[in-house]
């Protein structure tokens, strides 16, 4: 197995040293803000996406069934997701029930991950005609 290079080895190769050197560059992805994501954390993305997509399909309630998941992103702030949401007529009684339904959603998402900590959701609504 081959070992990690050390930091006297990559300073003899490189004129500055950046926080990802000597990290594996299939781990990390650059994000549109500049910061980096590792891979696990765009596939817990993936996961809770998948997993809020089928929670709000099995809600009893019309208006969660109605919303769809565009995409799942960390938010600033560690701990946190921020999910977008589409929905046909976006208005403030979609907020209200997403609210109202957040411990479930939430418990579903702990479910369905295998983490110690359940990340809070961040609810972002756009239209689903576009942003």
């Amino acid at each position: 197995m081959p070992r990690h290079p050390s930091n006297k080895d990559m300073a003899q190769l490189a004129d500055q040293l950046g926080p990802d050197d000597g990290i594996d560059p299939r781990l990390i992805r650059p994000d549109l803000t500049g910061r980096t994501i590792r891979r696990n954390t765009l596939q817990l993305c993936r996961q809770v996406a998948r997993t809020l997509g089928e929670a709000l399909a099995g809600c009893a309630d019309e208006v969660l069934q109605n919303l769809h998941v565009i995409g799942v992103v960390p938010a600033v702030g560690g701990g946190r997701l921020l999910v977008t949401l589409a929905a046909s007529h976006p208005d403030d009684r979609v907020e209200r029930h997403l609210a109202r339904a957040y411990g479930l959603l939430r418990s579903e998402v702990a479910a369905a991950i295998n983490r110690r900590r359940t990340p809070e959701l961040v609810f972002r609504v756009v239209d689903a005609g576009g942003e």
